[in-house]
């Protein structure tokens, strides 16, 4: 499928009508997309490229004669091995940055929701360094070093045992500022510019789905990215000066960590004011976050010298003097913040949309607890983990313990390991106290579609009814995602039981009659569990890379939550909407240039670029498009997760703006898409005078439950598959294209 320029005069013939087909995020082929063996790209290049089938083979046009092409973006926000490791350490990042974007569409602008979405992702950023710091300042430099048990048989930590203390902190400081930069460079793409894919049709929107792709996002990136940069430094010297000055504060010390805290103080003004942080045009928040990541970065030389060089005895502590409090503090942090951004969701998705709405106007805050709990769990096992190597023994939070971690991780773990626990249950609760319903309702949708099965099609019948049964699963998720999110707020909270040297175990067996060895047992099966997670993460990013059946799984995460652009998190993956959305509208400009009209197809995700890019274009190509989504997210995730870029207004503003010119299919199989506006199953009232009711567009799935006479077994469920070979599919792409037709171009 290289890249090959066309005959001349084939690859665009005037008075036709093209059909621009999207993928999902399965991660097609451009030949599986167009239905055709032979094709070759148009335009692009291989991250993301048009493609169409080759000229002078048979069978190279479409339903209706339409000229066929397809966008290939699923290579835009993946890569090779940087993809596998982002999948570890910028997940938790991600899914802070999505939050952002899931604020309600209630009253208010939404500012507060967005200065507490970037609150929370800074202290991200700030317990990723700490944990970092407790590896290398707490464990080895202060911990191991300081012990000639611990140093027995390691020539590789030996060799600067028996230096100062001082000394020991100021060479080990190389570890996290080292962490720091593989962030910085995890989360930056090599070098492309978008400024080629500028969307044609205007400014955006503000709060709207045409906002994603027309909105330069790379001078707040800067800023944000300047900040993070400024806190973490901030952070990992204010650690450092707290140890030296826990023994007796000299001045210097004193000065040099109240401009550390200045700092720190700084960057979360900035974050403060959004109008500020967003503007595309150089603000004087651009030279504020440069001065004081220039500061930070700065006051780093003279913390090291006196951490180096300072005389005054060191504090005697079993770990580094000061470290436990701060981590301690910046869990319970994240905890509050937490709960600020719940209270304010709630107050304003109040008297909104009274629809059932997935987690129930709370996406902000329960995705974002989400990815703080996700980032606690591995930030301890990260310094569990490397306790346990260091201890060449198992840890049982004994006195006897060589190198004890701290104990704002251990109560990390132990509760991620009561969250497990509670969140596999509340899981089988929901599933089976929901499964009656959905079996009953899975019935009466079966009795509907197949009146006339005969007897022995009972088993294919039982097997459609538990599909589409598990299929509307979808809506009962949310329930056992705020659950999950209390929990992980909860085990936060917990954290500042370290503060008072309180261990796990005496404290449970003490106030809840738990006996301590099961304090120890969730300990280590919790540390294994997130070790399990930290190994499937990986397992999963090779495979979803490799091979095209898991990524259809795996890869779904991750192309959604790139897809938004980077609003809260400098240190989230790039996104390729910036490219993708923009490029879409520009081809489908030039195409409605050079023919009659332009039909658009778009399957899963693939109808949200289609969606963003339909609000970007400018009128007079909108006069000639029309849209056929299907096995769409767009209302039963998109609208419901994001309401306010798209909410049931935006949807009505695609379909107004293109003139009705918009068919949705959709199935009852299927666990991800759904229908728009209308369910229209059988029995339902008929589409009333409203252009929206007659969008939807039901696909009876699966075609029959017999077997036919030309085969040997029954049609199979296509669920959330896509559908450009079903009949059904042709029929709807003919009735747009004497829709696009009929068009009056005078």
């Amino acid at each position: 499928m290289s890249k090959e320029s066309p005959p001349p005069g084939r690859e665009d013939v005037p008075g036709k009508v093209i059909e621009l087909r999207v993928h999902g995020v399965s991660g097609a082929g451009a030949g599986q997309v167009l239905d055709r063996p032979h094709v070759h790209q148009v335009a692009g290049d291989r991250s993301g490229g048009f493609y169409r089938p080759r000229p002078g083979y048979p069978d190279s046009t479409g339903p209706g004669g339409v000229v066929l092409e397809a966008y290939r973006w699923s290579d835009l926000p993946s890569g090779t091995a940087a993809r596998t490791l982002s999948l570890v350490f910028l997940l938790p990042f991600m899914l802070s940055n999505v939050a952002i974007w899931m604020r309600p569409s209630g009253r208010g602008s939404g500012s507060g929701v967005k200065v507490l979405c970037r609150l929370i992702a800074l202290n991200l950023t700030l317990v990723y360094v700490l944990s970092a710091a407790g590896v290398a300042l707490d464990l080895i430099a202060w911990k191991c070093m300081g012990s000639s048990r611990c140093l027995a048989g390691r020539t590789w930590l030996s060799w600067l045992g028996d230096r100062p203390v001082g000394l020991r902190l100021v060479v080990l400081t190389v570890l996290p500022v080292a962490a720091l930069g593989l962030l910085w460079l995890l989360s930056v793409r090599p070098g492309r510019s978008y400024e080629a894919f500028r969307v044609p049709g205007g400014g955006p929107e503000g709060d709207r789905l045409s906002a994603v792709g027309q909105w330069d996002a790379m001078p707040m990136v800067g800023r944000l990215r300047a900040i993070h940069v400024a806190a973490a430094f901030a952070a990992l010297n204010f650690t450092l000066l707290a140890a030296r000055g826990a023994g007796g504060p000299a001045p210097v010390v004193i000065a040099l960590a109240t401009v550390a805290g200045a700092v720190l103080v700084a960057c979360m003004a900035l974050l403060c004011a959004p109008a500020s942080l967003e503007r595309a045009s150089t603000s004087p928040t651009d030279r504020l976050a440069a001065t004081a990541r220039v500061v930070a970065c700065a006051l780093t030389a003279p913390t090291l010298g006196v951490v180096a060089l300072d005389g005054t005895p060191w504090a005697t502590s079993t770990g580094l003097p000061g470290y436990m409090r701060i981590v301690a503090w910046a869990f319970v942090a994240q905890m509050g913040l937490l709960l600020a951004l719940a209270v304010l969701a709630l107050w304003r998705r109040r008297g909104r949309d009274p629809r059932p709405v997935l987690l129930r106007g709370l996406g902000a805050p329960v995705i974002a607890a989400a990815g703080v709990g996700l980032a606690g769990a591995l930030s301890a096992e990260l310094v569990y983990r490397t306790a346990y190597f260091l201890n060449r023994r198992a840890i049982t939070g004994s006195a006897g313990d060589l190198v004890p971690p701290p104990l704002a991780y251990k109560w990390a773990i132990f509760t991620f390991f009561l969250t497990s626990i509670v969140a596999v249950a509340a899981g089988g609760a929901v599933t089976l106290l929901t499964r009656p319903g959905r079996r009953r309702a899975a019935a009466a949708i079966v009795a509907r579609d197949f009146p006339d099965a005969p007897p022995e099609a009972a088993g294919r019948l039982d097997r459609v009814a538990r599909t589409i049964a598990r299929a509307r699963f979808t809506e009962r998720l949310g329930p056992l995602a705020t659950v999950y999110a209390c929990l992980a707020a909860f085990g936060l909270a917990t954290s500042v039981l370290g503060v008072f040297e309180l261990q796990p175990g005496p404290f449970v067996e003490r106030f809840l009659a738990v006996p301590g060895g099961f304090v120890n047992f969730g300990l280590t099966v919790g540390s294994y569990l997130i070790a399990g997670i930290i190994v499937g993460l990986v397992v999963g990013g090779l495979f979803a890379y490799r091979t095209a059946e898991f990524r259809r799984y795996v890869g779904v995460v991750w192309d959604l939550g790139t897809f938004w652009p980077r609003a809260a998190h400098p240190f989230a993956p790039p996104c390729y909407a910036e490219r993708a959305v923009p490029e879409l509208a520009k081809r489908i400009c030039y195409l409605a240039s050079q023919h009659d009209a332009v039909l658009l197809t778009g399957h899963s995700h693939g109808s949200v670029l289609l969606a963003a890019a339909v609000l970007q274009l400018p009128p007079p190509v909108r006069r000639r498009v029309a849209l056929l989504t299907y096995g769409s997210p767009l209302d039963r995730l998109y609208a419901r997760l994001f309401p306010a870029y798209l909410g049931r207004d935006v949807l009505h503003e695609v379909g107004a703006r293109l003139d009705w010119r918009w068919l949705n299919l959709w199935r009852d199989t299927d666990p991800i898409g759904g229908w728009m506006f209308a369910p229209h199953r059988p029995g339902d009232p008929p589409p009333g005078d409203d252009p929206s009711a007659r969008v939807d567009r039901r696909l009876r799935d699966p075609v029959n439950v017999v077997t036919p006479p030309s085969d040997s077994v029954p049609p199979p469920l296509q669920g959330h598959w896509p559908c450009e070979s079903d009949e059904r599919f042709a029929a709807a792409v003919c009735e747009l294209v004497g829709r696009l037709r009929g068009i009056d171009r005078g």
